[in-house]
């Protein structure tokens, strides 16, 4: 049986959600001013880019390397001001997203000269608007496979086989990761192209699960883990006024509904485990030695599980083109807000990283009542 570890695992759940993934980028920055250096790297779509970026450099380069990303994606949007007032800033908002759709994304996509339409079905071009060569180059010259696979830091990530619409895991700890894995968990249809693995196509991860957080728990049950989940949307928000905050809305919806239910799950099975260890000390010595009282220990076996959820908390002038709004204004505003957040979580590190709950885990939030409702 692996051994535990003396310390917690310190670990990255990184979700999807495009041009909001500078988020992510400063929350990383944020935790790294806590010496935050993580184990474990999981995610999905722009969470797979940013892990990428994370784990296939050394620590003193990692910052450069998310700015240069997120400076590269950000240099091909018009020359507007970014006016400061809700109806401005959500009119510029709304003509960058414009834009990027017209346009594509720097060194990520780019449009195809010919429409899909044209091609025959079965032709690769027949399957996207758009080409993401720009993105396989941008990979190759900030992330460091090399690095990757000498498994310093632990890389995982999500992508959905087409054919049997099932979400597969890239591990470095299995297999040998690439450019083409980081891809395929960003290859979100119709827009982008599915990627091909040893012979099989591969989709957006988020289409079945847009928060990793199953995979990190299913695959380590041995080790304390402080998990800090950064999340690009938010199950709970105002009723939608109009069609374009209705789109927001379902986005929100979709993508987070998961997360929630997942988190809600591990805290019932650590629950639920508790309760197992509770009742087996009850029971009398000759009992002990039951092969069915030795199936119950070994499940409830626990580990402590610390969850740390930062949320990026949208502005009323975002709307449902968020995701795809890669203006270099909206960037700095995302990246600044994930390193304020992780900024104040980081100022609990020491409580975090020594946290060994009687339930076996806890939700650790950017605000009490979000906590509050997902323990419910």
């Amino acid at each position: 049986m692996p051994t535990k570890r003396d310390d917690p695992r310190q670990i990255l759940v990184l979700q999807g959600g495009g041009a909001l993934g500078a988020y992510q980028a400063g929350v990383y920055q944020g935790l790294c001013r806590t010496a935050l250096e993580p184990d474990w790297v999981c995610g999905i779509s722009i969470g797979a880019i940013n892990a990428a970026l994370i784990a296939g450099n050394p620590p003193e380069r990692r910052i450069e390397r998310l700015q240069a990303f997120w400076d590269r994606a950000t240099s091909g949007g018009p020359i507007l001001p970014a006016y400061g007032d809700a109806p401005g800033r959500g009119l510029f908002n709304e003509m960058s997203a414009a834009w990027t759709a017209a346009a594509g994304v720097p060194g990520f996509f780019q449009p195809r000269m010919i429409s899909p339409f044209f091609y025959p079905p079965g032709a690769p071009e027949a399957l996207s608007f758009y080409d993401t060569a720009p993105l396989r180059k941008t990979l190759t010259e900030l992330v460091d496979f090399d690095l990757i696979n000498s498994r310093k830091v632990r890389l995982s990530v999500g992508a959905v086989n087409i054919r049997t619409g099932r979400l597969r895991f890239f591990d470095n700890k299995h297999e040998t990761i690439g450019p083409e894995h980081i891809m395929a968990s960003g290859a979100l249809p119709p827009g982008l192209p599915p990627v091909v693995i040893d012979g099989e196509s591969y989709w957006d991860g988020g289409l079945v699960s847009n928060t990793p957080l199953d995979y990190v728990l299913d695959h380590d049950q041995i080790d304390d883990l402080v998990i800090f989940q950064v999340d690009l949307f938010r199950a709970a928000g105002p009723v939608p006024r109009s069609l374009m905050e209705a789109a927001e809305r379902e986005k929100e919806i979709r993508f987070a509904s998961r997360t929630r239910h997942n988190t809600r799950g591990v805290m019932q099975l650590h629950k639920a485990k508790v309760a197992v260890r509770d009742l087996i000390a009850k029971l009398s010595d000759d009992l002990l030695d039951d092969p069915e009282v030795e199936v119950l220990k070994a499940f409830a076996r626990e580990n402590s599980v610390t969850i740390v959820q930062l949320a990026y908390d949208a502005p009323d002038y975002e709307s449902g083109t968020k995701d795809y709004e890669f203006s270099r204004a909206t960037m700095l505003d995302h990246w600044a807000a994930g390193l304020n957040d992780a900024t104040r979580a980081g100022e609990d590190r020491h409580r975090l990283l020594c946290a060994k709950p009687l339930g076996g885990a806890v939700l650790g939030a950017d605000n009490a009542e979000q906590t509050t409702d997902l323990l419910t």
